[in-house]
């Protein structure tokens, strides 16, 4: 810690950081937690304490914090050129787009890039381009699932809450989502035949033109609380959409860079291969960055002009292809595979001994933890006073998570890819000693 970090506290900075800042400018905890540093899969606030990190900065840091190889990356980039926009050439922005289109699901015939410096921007990217290629406006959505802050992707977003102007963005259809916990349907998997994929046909019917530009979907669904689709489920959706015109784009914000374990892509676990694809987050383990990959006849459906001031900065691009270096030559993906199987056993064994967790979802290091009442007395109603709580208590030990869902009572548990053995069992202990310490 810096001379300059002694002289802050927790409590210093957090009540700086409430006065300059929007006063909407969520943060977790009773009291907010300031980090000064992070190493790995831990981090450090300014009281000294540590922590277990299992959310990365929203599933943002894949290969650990303050990671030697992308901030060697990154220093010499930054030695030798700092920032152009995309009307410049860079190497860095030439490599890491050859990579991206390299590492894209086969048969996909993804052939382009182009980059933004969010999330948001990459999915209002992709959206304009389905617009643009299918001549057509309309879009589906899916229920519960989160786009970002812009007009048009909180109209795409399905949470009231992040929803802050009454008029939204015309042309968006929300269909459900592949919530089989609580299905709109009152159906079990798999004899319901996935009504709530077949249901968007009619939804296409009777509340579009019936000629749509596309639909725009999370393999897993973040912010809605790890929703994960089961089998068949985007099979089905997807060829519904295609049959009335539709481009199909896959929202690889979260779960992409091998979150999922064994794959690259989230939208891999199904046979489905997107015909756009977006991504942030994981990409350049914090760095802002943003990208689109489609085919070469959809990328030149874009005729107006097109640049972006930050998309493509060599810095952050630098950052890209060094975080994806270490995924793909430390074998990440796989270790997503193997520490996740670890990880979702553990959470099995705690739903089994605690009756407030109702469901256990996700796949590899992408784990979802939803709390209810009682699910043993089949009260699923949502625990969101204890989620609170056991947030405390999981911070009290040393461990931070993320928290989603529609009523906040899910658990996002989400470490960097480079998490180990040791780590995911000290984390479950934790865990465990704070779903006890509810019941006390």
């Amino acid at each position: 810690m810096s001379t300059q970090d002694k002289n802050n506290s927790n409590a210093s900075v957090t009540a700086r950081y409430k006065q300059s800042l929007f006063a909407s400018t969520a943060t977790y905890y009773e009291q907010p937690v300031a980090l000064e540093s992070g190493k790995g899969c831990h981090v450090r606030d300014f009281d000294g304490n540590r922590y277990l990190d299992f959310f990365g900065g929203i599933l943002t840091i894949s290969v650990g914090h303050a990671n030697d190889k992308v901030n060697a990356a990154v220093r010499a980039q930054m030695e030798r050129l700092g920032h152009v926009s995309t009307v410049y050439p860079t190497l860095p922005i030439v490599e890491l787009a050859e990579r991206l289109v390299r590492l894209a699901p086969a048969g996909a015939g993804v052939e382009k890039a182009f980059f933004c410096a969010s999330g948001t921007e990459a999915d209002e990217t992709a959206v304009a381009l389905a617009q643009a290629h299918t001549g057509r406006t309309e879009l589906i959505a899916l229920r519960h699932g989160y786009s970002g802050r812009s007009l048009l992707a909180q109209s795409l977003t399905a949470h009231s809450k992040y929803r802050i102007v009454q008029t939204q963005v015309a042309g968006i259809k929300h269909a459900h989502a592949p919530y089989c916990y609580r299905c709109p349907f009152g159906l079990e998997y798999p004899s319901c035949d996935v009504k709530c994929a077949r249901d968007v046909e009619e939804l296409i019917l009777t509340t579009t033109t019936g000629h749509i530009a596309g639909a725009l979907v999370e393999p897993i669904m973040g912010v809605g609380g790890f929703v994960t689709p089961p089998d068949g489920w985007m099979e089905t959706f997807v060829g519904i959409v295609r049959k009335y015109g539709g481009l199909f784009i896959s929202d690889e914000v979260q779960t992409g860079f091998g979150r999922t374990g064994g794959k690259m892509w989230g939208i891999e676990h199904s046979s489905v291969k997107p015909d756009i694809m977006t991504m942030a987050k994981g990409i350049a383990n914090g760095y802002p960055i943003s990208a689109v990959l489609t085919t070469g006849a959809i990328a030149d459906a874009w005729k107006g002009g097109n640049i972006s001031t930050f998309g493509g900065n060599p810095i952050s691009c630098a950052a890209a292809n060094a975080t994806i270096d270490q995924i793909t030559g430390d074998k990440l993906v796989e270790n997503a595979a193997a520490m996740g199987k670890i990880l979702r056993e553990g959470l099995e064994a705690l739903k089994a001994k605690y009756t407030i967790i109702g469901e256990v979802r996700g796949r590899g290091l992408m784990q979802g933890v939803e709390l209810v009442n009682d699910e043993k007395a089949g009260d699923r109603t949502p625990a969101v006073q204890a989620t609170t709580r056991l947030f405390e208590e999981t911070k009290k030990r040393g461990m931070l998570i993320g928290r989603g869902g529609l009523y906040g009572n899910v658990l996002r548990v989400a470490p960097p890819l480079v998490v180990g053995k040791n780590e995911i069992q000290d984390a479950l202990k934790i865990l465990d000693e704070a779903f006890g310490a509810l019941s006390k």
